[in-house]
């Protein structure tokens, strides 16, 4: 199957996943987000590049499995996010614990299946500008995705906030 075809064959898998596919689909229309597939690092499903990209990692997906496969879509929806976030929230852990539960919530939905521990309890975090909750939440994504997916390497807030709370305390 070309590329193409393959294209469209997922975005039309995405978009059956209720409201949240139809609505990452749009999105990546209507602004022409690139999708395709690369390699990333083992700890990575899936991600999004300043050059308005998305990517399913090869380490993971091929074109004909990532057809059939509710998590490929719902990483797809996750990145999806982060692109409609824009640059400031989506290098946050804010950003990140909101594009990680949108992903979570629409696959519990898709699938009907209970998650890991870790990830129900990712799930029943608030998405609130706390400290010590996006703390939590940061713990949370290593351990579920492991050292290497950077998460540590992430301001908890967007970073325009981020410097506000350091230079003003709120």
């Amino acid at each position: 199957m070309n590329k193409n075809e393959w294209l469209e064959n997922f975005l039309e898998a995405v978009s059956t996943c209720g409201e949240e596919g139809r609505e990452a689909v749009e999105y990546i229309r209507a602004n022409k987000i690139r999708i395709g597939m690369r390699r990333a690092r083992e700890s990575v499903g899936a991600f999004w590049t300043l050059a308005k990209s998305a990517h399913l990692n090869t380490r993971h997906y091929t074109q004909e499995s990532s057809l059939t496969d509710p998590y490929a879509w719902t990483l797809l929806i996750h990145e999806a996010r982060h692109l409609q976030q824009g640059i400031l929230t989506a290098f946050s852990i804010y950003g990140e614990l909101d594009a990680w539960q949108y992903q979570y919530r629409t696959l519990k939905k898709l699938t009907g299946k209970q998650l890991s521990e870790l990830h129900e309890e990712l799930l029943s975090l608030p998405l609130n500008m706390e400290r010590e909750n996006l703390q939590h939440a940061r713990k949370l994504m290593t351990r579920i995705a492991g050292k290497s997916y950077g998460a540590n390497f992430l301001p908890l807030y967007p970073i325009h906030k981020e410097i506000k709370y350091w230079f003003a305390g709120s």
